[in-house]
């Protein structure tokens, strides 16, 4: 990756090393190279297996990273290599930053949604000698915002992905508003399709990424360049 940081936020897809795949190989020397490139406030989401986790921890911990959280994107279909086991319809995505710095310090824009609901309660009625009884219900007052949850559902890209393991751009959204301030700098660590471009272009964020496939860097780049860009002063 050229040294164009500081960045504001990372988010990394490397291949996982879960397959026999051609280019399904882990890469070796990239986390120090990306803790040197972020910027003071900035975090690292990276995408993975939990196998590719557990390979890596040392590689992570060496480096310098620290666990911050993780998200589960649960997809539909999945896929699976085995006849014999649980069929898989989730990925994780976790988030570093720096050791030796507070998590206080860190750019976290908390997410919120709007779909909380407003439920209604049966109370648990008092026995009839203790004279009069209150209503048997009430109707709570939690509709509305609520903390986003940690699994997250969102389509994959089959059937109109232009990469074998590109990353819905919805998803993609929520990782940059929620770790990068409006107008920074996201580095794409392996920018495949480009989609982490597009969420950074909807959602008015800068963006550099970084792809060994020269063919498809240049999709990428026609992809973000046919999105149009966030406009900070347009009404709702």
């Amino acid at each position: 990756m050229p040294a164009h940081g500081p960045f504001d936020l990372i988010i990394a897809d490397p291949p996982y090393g879960d397959t026999s795949l051609a280019w399904d190989r882990r890469v070796d020397g990239w986390l120090p190279l990306a803790h040197a490139a972020l910027g003071p406030a900035g975090s690292l989401w990276v995408f993975g297996s939990l196998r590719c986790f557990m390979a890596t921890a040392a590689a992570f911990r060496d480096a310098g990273w620290k666990y911050a959280q993780e998200i589960v994107w649960e997809k539909q279909n999945g896929s699976s290599f085995h006849a014999d086991r649980f069929k898989r319809v989730h990925e994780l995505v976790v988030q570093f930053y720096r050791v030796g710095t507070a998590w206080a310090e860190i750019y976290n824009d908390v997410q919120m949604t709007p779909d909380a609901t407003a439920r209604t309660m049966r109370r648990k009625r008092r026995p009839p000698h203790t004279g009069h009884i209150e209503a048997g219900h009430y109707v709570s007052e939690d509709g509305g915002p609520r903390l986003m949850r940690s699994v997250i559902y969102a389509r994959n890209a089959h059937g109109h992905a232009i990469h074998p393991t590109e990353k819905p751009a919805a998803l993609l959204e929520i990782l940059v508003r929620t770790s990068c301030p409006p107008g920074a700098l996201v580095g794409d660590w392996f920018a495949g399709s480009g989609a982490v471009g597009e969420a950074c272009r909807l959602t008015g964020r800068r963006y550099l990424g970084c792809e060994i496939d020269a063919a498809m860097a240049e999709r990428a780049q026609a992809r973000i360049a046919g999105v149009l860009p966030f406009d900070h002063g347009a009404g709702a």
